[in-house]
């Protein structure tokens, strides 16, 4: 097995055993990967890199909006600033401006980290209901 297959196998694994808050958070963070390629595409004026990560950060934008629990009322609030990120990343794939997508990474950063701040709260409390 190469190292590229070994790699790709436990990239595999990592997201078949995934919690579904874990999911989350790998899903914020191939958004601002992707928004920061998009970022460096620009700077490179390679149009089409641009437009394929762009596209590629929408497109996780749209999976998170479609994966939230609209009975829950945060998620109303939560939907409208998805909605707001996923139209700031159309003007900035059509004007070409990263200053557009350093405000999207910053909107997404905030959610990462607040997720990130949630998962660490649940296993705290996990793991002393355990003791118990």
């Amino acid at each position: 097995m190469s190292v590229q297959q070994a790699y790709n196998a436990y990239k595999q694994n990592s997201v078949t055993t995934a919690s579904p808050g874990e999911l989350t958070l790998m899903l914020y963070n191939g958004c601002i990967k992707f928004i920061h390629q998009g970022k460096k595409a620009i700077e490179a004026k390679d149009i089409q890199n641009r437009n394929n990560n762009i596209q590629k950060a929408q497109a996780i934008i749209s999976e998170l909006m479609a994966t939230l629990n609209m009975d829950i009322p945060i998620s109303k609030e939560m939907f409208n600033l998805y909605e707001y990120m996923h139209h700031c990343l159309t003007q900035a794939n059509i004007k070409n401006d990263s200053a557009i997508l350093d405000e999207v990474e910053g909107l997404v950063t905030e959610f990462r980290d607040t997720w990130k701040e949630v998962i660490k709260i649940n296993r705290q409390k996990q793991y002393s209901g355990d003791q118990f």
